[in-house]
């Protein structure tokens, strides 16, 4: 099962990286860190639909750990969250900062919570 979590996370690190560095591209010019704040609020609402469909029993463990554990867990990402957030406070954006720490959060609980719901 281990091997099921590192391929899946191989997998979702890679397309954390392809997506964020399209976004980036289309973005470069603005502060704000759209690439992983729609990466985190996609990746919520995906490990909210899969919660949900393991905890019914529609979805077996292989892929719940392939795809939810995996593939989710390398896919968001907290740790650039809080170093994008640090860098914005230190290039004096504390309003952009605060806006994207609410947002984040809030964005991605509620849609956590969509895709459990759906």
């Amino acid at each position: 099962m281990i091997w099921l979590i590192g391929i899946g996370g191989s997998i979702g690190a890679a397309a954390r990286y392809l997506l964020g560095n399209l976004i980036f591209t289309k973005k470069k010019h603005s502060p704000f860190p759209f690439g992983t704040w729609v990466i985190n609020i996609t990746g919520s609402l995906l490990l909210g639909l899969l919660a949900n469909l393991h905890q019914s029993n529609d979805i077996n463990d292989g892929v719940w750990l392939f795809v939810g554990v995996g593939f989710c867990g390398a896919y968001t990402t907290f740790s650039t969250f809080g170093y994008e957030t640090i860098t914005l406070l230190q290039s004096n954006k504390k309003f952009l900062a605060g806006i994207y720490v609410i947002t984040s959060v809030i964005l991605s609980i509620t849609t956590a919570a969509i895709g459990f719901i759906i």
